[in-house]
């Protein structure tokens, strides 16, 4: 079975320069725990596109038996 989507999504991104360790900080604030660092803003700005990908992709979850799972489309 393959999962992906089949719409682009946009994030918003904070990018921000440390001059004490000379590299690059991404976090996407719309998704908690989800950040990455780069040594140019170019590595984290991949980094944090990985990241995001990453957060987003569908894992193989055990649930209990009397659970109701269902999908729910946005957009």
């Amino acid at each position: 079975m393959v999962h992906g989507y089949t719409v682009v999504m946009k994030f918003r991104v904070v990018l921000e320069y440390d001059a004490d360790t000379q590299s690059w900080s991404a976090v996407c604030p719309e998704l908690p725990g989800c950040t990455s660092a780069g040594t140019t803003e170019e590595e984290a700005r991949q980094g944090i596109a990985e990241a995001i990908r990453l957060y987003l992709a569908p894992s193989d979850l055990r649930f209990p038996a009397a659970a109701k799972v269902v999908e729910v489309t946005v957009g």
